[in-house]
């Protein structure tokens, strides 16, 4: 398995941190199929909610595979929700 590099992921969604405890849960399940779907090379780490954002970090193999969360096929989209940045030491 590659080395996995620690990525954050900031999305824009409005309200989102006035959702229910359950509207959270049925997103990250969401989520966690859509990583369940492309192995190993990305893990969940952690999510932070704020008022309109998201802050989700992931530990990745590459850029591509952390582009692939947001594919058509996934609930969320980098294009639409803001971007990504490595985290470095």
């Amino acid at each position: 398995m590659a080395t996995l590099r620690k990525f954050i992921i900031e999305r824009d969604i409005p309200a989102v941190g006035s959702l229910e405890r359950e509207q959270l849960r049925g997103a990250a399940a969401q989520s966690n199929g859509v990583l369940r779907q492309l192995g190993p090379d990305i893990q969940w780490v952690e999510s932070y909610v704020a008022a309109d954002k998201t802050f989700c970090v992931y530990l990745a193999k590459d850029e591509d595979i952390i582009k692939e969360t947001s594919s058509p096929q996934s609930a969320s989209s980098l294009l639409s929700y803001g971007g990504f940045y490595e985290s470095r030491p």
